[in-house]
């Protein structure tokens, strides 16, 4: 079997290959493999463009035949460096790798083309390397730096076989169709400005769907013992300070100075939420303590990484912090694993897979404490015959996590919920509850969201289904589309009386055919459209056409019945 990263990694080089060929004064960078394909930057001496994709995929192929092999060449970084005249990208690396020269550097061959590389290649190109497709020019900074030079960014793909290639450009086609941005815009629900960058606007259709999940949220918060807070936006540099992000974070923050002291827009709840629980002295039989809340967060991305509702500035989690004894740890995060399957399998009908992210690098506490965070987190997979992954070194500076990552109906993946072990912000605000034995015990506190960044999972939503959003979660759910001016009063009768069971109805009454009416309302992709002329008028019996372009008759109040059930099962 294949492995898809050296499989891509090494048409990077194929891609860099066919690039020199065509434009020998160009400089290279860097050509990693990434999820879903590759890419290679580098400086060319005159811009190019999509346009020149196809002129650089029959170079490759042209190439490929000649590849036979990848073949591994050790150099000093002194004579590494001979092989890229005038090339600062790659002395950089060389000096990296070559650990400023104390050690040689390898390069790795194939045809008549050689580069600077570690490794990671297949082993026979000109038969694996067949099924290559270039995707997109984009500008990127070099070693992602905004202080450094716009490089020029190929993107490609490479799959095992045709099908496989195929089915990839077919989902990336499908993909255009369902971007959240584009349909966002068209169906009403979002809008963004130039003048409040990564920050988005919902319209009122949008906030009927933002608000939707939030009643859902929060009649799920009530059936499980969370308690609703609402905290501010701006906090002195000192909170920061204490909690530790103005170490380790300071830089995603939005600071701001104030009568000459610094302050910062959150970019997270759980520090207010530290604040909350110290106020009083809490017994070990108050806990757990459940603090939930949809506080705007703001966090300081670059503006080239900004994208819709997916990346952005300014949004808000479904958020909670649970604050706990030791001995209520475990069944704590069982609980919550079990109300993300409720959400994620009962109500979205998603696909989802955990994984278990340990200690990073640069981490705030003791190791003792950090592995006793990992080691409850892992007892509780094993324990519940939960399939994870581990993913070393990934979790947040304070403790270890379990991220959940749904899968669309494109298969593409997303990372929403999250469970993470916080050993040190009750340390560093000194919280402490009073245990049985009549001591001071310090809590655990544990970070949770299940839908995540509220913004971003209704931009999945809507690619997801393409806009089609289900029924409890469409802002019109019925539209009463009039054949004529003498039926608008019976339309409006009907209107009042679905408006008056919870229904969110609209009516239809332009100077326009029926046929037109239907094309402009399922180009908005509203549920359910019902047209009525004389013979809705005079019987009890209506003609409603479904989103999957199914025309059925039933009595009214069956049809309210059928829609409310819908409704209220919040059926996807």
């Amino acid at each position: 079997m294949v492995d898809l990263d050296s499989l891509r990694h090494s048409a990077a080089h194929l891609l860099a290959a066919a690039v020199m060929a065509l434009w020998p004064d160009t400089k290279r960078a860097i050509g990693p493999a990434i999820e879903n394909g590759f890419y290679f930057d580098f400086e060319f001496s005159r811009p190019i463009s999509k346009d020149d994709l196809p002129k650089i995929e029959e170079k490759m192929r042209e190439m490929l035949p000649s590849w036979k092999k990848f073949e591994r060449v050790e150099l000093s970084a002194t004579e590494a460096k001979k092989e890229y005249p005038k090339n600062e990208y790659k002395h950089e690396l060389i000096e990296e790798f070559s650990e400023k020269g104390k050690k040689k550097v390898s390069f790795y061959r194939s045809g008549e083309y050689w580069d600077l590389c570690k490794g990671g290649h297949i082993e026979h190109p000109d038969r694996e390397l067949k099924h290559v497709k270039l995707l997109k020019v984009a500008g990127a900074y070099w070693r992602g730096s905004e202080k450094n030079k716009m490089l020029t960014r190929i993107y490609g793909t490479a799959f095992p076989s045709k099908k496989e290639l195929e089915e990839y450009l077919h989902n990336i086609e499908e993909a255009k169709k369902r971007d959240h941005r584009v349909l966002g815009e068209q169906l009403g629900l979002i809008m963004m400005h130039e003048y409040s960058p990564g920050a988005p606007f919902f319209l009122p259709k949008g906030a009927i769907v933002y608000n939707e999940l939030l009643r859902f949220l929060r009649e799920e918060y009530a059936k499980r013992g969370y308690k609703e807070v609402i905290t501010p936006l701006l906090y002195n540099k000192k909170l920061w300070e204490t909690s530790g992000h103005w170490e380790f974070y300071k830089q995603n923050m939005f600071n701001i100075e104030i009568e000459k002291e610094m302050f910062s827009l959150k970019p997270m709840n759980c520090p207010s939420h530290c604040l909350i629980y110290r106020q009083k002295l809490w017994s070990y039989r108050e806990l757990p303590l459940r603090i939930a809340d949809f506080a705007s967060l703001h966090r300081n991305e670059p503006s080239g990484t900004l994208s819709g509702l997916t990346r952005v500035r300014k949004f808000s989690q479904d958020d909670a912090h649970i604050f706990v004894t030791r001995d209520q740890l475990e069944a704590e995060v069982e609980a919550f694993l079990e109300f993300q399957k409720f959400v994620y399998e009962k109500v979205f009908n998603f696909e989802y897979h955990m994984y278990l992210a340990t200690r990073p690098e640069e981490f705030m506490g003791e190791v003792k404490l950090w592995e006793e965070a990992e080691a409850a987190l892992e007892r509780v997979l094993k324990e519940k015959k939960l399939p994870y992954t581990l993913v070393p070194k990934d979790g947040a500076f304070y403790g270890p996590k379990i991220d959940l990552r749904i899968k669309d109906s494109l298969g593409r993946e997303w990372q929403l919920g999250t469970v993470q072990l916080d050993f040190q912000l009750p340390l560093r605000f000194e919280l402490t509850y009073e245990a049985a034995d009549g001591k001071k015990h310090t809590p655990i506190m544990i970070h949770r969201a299940v839908l995540g960044s509220l913004e971003r999972f209704i931009g999945i939503l809507i690619e997801h289904f393409a806009g089609k959003l289900p029924v409890w979660l469409s802002p019109v759910q019925v539209v009463i589309m009039t054949v004529a001016d003498r039926h608008v009063s019976f339309a409006e009768e009907l209107k009042k009386e679905f408006g008056g069971s919870g229904l969110r109805v609209e009516i239809d009454a332009r100077i326009e055919s029926i046929g037109k009416k239907v094309r402009d309302n399922q180009a908005m992709k509203i549920p359910y459209l019902i047209a009525v002329g004389d013979k809705e008028a005079e019987s009890n019996n209506l003609a409603i056409r479904t989103r999957e372009n199914k025309i059925i008759t039933m009595r009214k109040d069956e049809f309210l019945d059928l829609v409310r059930a819908e409704v209220a099962e919040r059926k996807c």
